[in-house]
C-alpha cells in the first residue's frame, strides 16, 4: 500500500511513501533524453524527455514506481488490486504496458493537459515485464504544478478523475476516497466548540480537540483522509529546506511502521518517502533505517546522454552524539 502526495510553495513538490513488506533493490535513476526506449507496441522512442525517479531497473530498462520529468510533469503508479483491470491488446488503440505507462507519459508529455490528450487513445494491456516480474495492478496519479487526474484502469475502460487534492492512496475508487471525506466534515484545525447541546456546558480538557475523529489506522481509506487533511492544514516557508521538510512530515503523518501491519510475508512497513522539487528536478528521499533526507539532481546528469545512471539507496541511519 502506497500515499503520494503534491504539496506547492515557492516550487511544486511531488512524492510519495512506498510501503511494501521487502525491497527489490530500488534505485534513484535518471533517464536521459536519448535513452533507447523500446516499446511492447508503440516502438522506439529515442528522443524524449528526461526524468527521475525511482526505478527497480531490469536488462537496463527502468520500471519506474514514480518520477518526475525535466519539465516538471511527475507520475506515481500505486497498488490496486482487485479494482484493476488490463485487457487484450486493442487495434487502433496506443497499446501501452503497465510497466511502461510512466515512461511512455513522462517521455512524451510535458502537462497534464498533455497528457490527458495523450490518454484519450491509451490502453492500458495485459502485457508482463518478463516471466519472472508479471505486472501489477495499479492506478496513477498524473500531476503538474497546476493541477492534478487520476488514472483507474477498470473493466469498463479507463476512467480519469479530476485531483483537485492532489492525494492518492489504494483501493477503493478514486471517487469513493473523495466521498468519504465528507465524513470528516466536522474535522478543524481550530480549537474544540462545545457543539454537543446549547443547555449543557463542556470545555475541551486538551489542545488539537479539534482533531478528535480523525483516522489514524493503516488503511487505505484512512491514509487519504489523514494526508488529505495533513496536507490542506499544512503551513511552511517557501524556503527549499522549509518546503522539504514539510513535505516529509506530510508523508510521515501516514507512514507506517514495521510490525503494525502483518501480511503473508512479513510487515507492510515505509520501505522509503521520496519528494522531488519539480522545477529543479532533484529527487529527495529518506529510508525506514536511514531518516536523513538525501537528494540527487538530475541536471548534474548528462541529459542528452543515451545511458541510465542509477544511485544505490543509502539505507543505514547515522547516530550524531552532539556532547561527544
Amino acid at each position: 500500500m502506497c500515499t503520494a502526495v503534491t504539496y506547492k510553495t515557492k516550487d511544486f513538490y511531488f512524492g510519495r511513501n512506498l510501503d511494501y513488506e521487502f525491497s527489490y533493490n530500488e534505485t534513484v535513476t535518471v533517464t536521459p533524453r536519448n535513452f533507447p526506449f523500446k516499446f511492447r507496441c508503440m516502438g522506439r522512442n529515442i528522443k524524449h524527455y528526461a526524468m527521475i525517479g525511482m526505478a527497480f531497473v531490469q536488462n537496463d530498462y527502468p520500471l519506474y514506481y514514480d518520477a518526475t520529468n525535466e519539465k516538471g510533469l511527475s507520475v506515481a503508479g500505486l497498488n490496486f488490486p482487485g479494482n484493476a483491470f488490463y485487457p487484450k491488446k486493442m487495434r487502433g488503440k496506443d497499446n501501452v504496458a503497465p510497466f511502461e505507462f510512466i515512461p511512455y507519459i513522462l517521455a512524451n508529455c510535458k502537462s497534464v493537459s498533455e497528457a490527458r490528450k495523450l490518454l484519450v487513445n491509451i490502453n492500458i494491456f495485459d502485457e508482463n515485464f518478463s516471466d519472472s516480474l508479471p505486472h501489477s495492478p495499479l492506478h496513477w496519479i498524473i500531476s503538474d504544478s497546476k493541477e492534478s487526474i487520476v488514472v483507474e484502469p477498470l473493466k469498463n475502460g479507463i476512467v480519469l478523475h479530476e485531483n483537485p487534492i492532489g492525494i492518492l492512496t489504494n483501493n477503493p475508487t478514486f471517487d469513493f476516497h473523495m466521498t468519504n471525506l465528507c465524513n470528516y466534515l466536522n474535522v478543524t484545525r481550530e480549537e474544540a466548540t462545545n457543539r454537543f447541546a446549547n443547555n449543557f456546558a463542556l470545555s475541551p480538557y486538551s489542545r488539537g480537540m479539534g482533531g478528535i475523529g480523525l483516522p489514524g489506522d493503516l488503511s487505505s481509506a484512512s491514509r487519504f483522509v489523514k494526508a488529505a487533511f495533513t496536507k490542506l492544514n499544512s503551513i511552511s516557508g517557501d524556503s527549499e529546506v522549509e518546503s522539504v521538510s514539510q513535505f516529509f512530515h506530510i508523508l510521515g503523518s501516514v507512514e507506517q511502521q514495521k510490525g503494525c501491519c502483518k501480511v503473508e510475508k512479513g510487515y507492510e512497513h515505509t520501505i522509503y518517502s521520496s519528494c522531488c522539487n519539480t522545477n529543479k528536478g532533484v529527487y529527495y528521499y529518506t529510508t525506514y533505517n536511514n531518516s536523513q533526507i538525501v537528494g540527487v539532481d538530475m541536471h548534474k546528469e548528462n541529459l542528452n546522454g543515451a545511458q541510465l545512471s542509477s544511485y544505490p539507496l543509502l539505507t543505514q541511519n547515522s547516530l550524531y552524539l552532539q556532547n561527544k
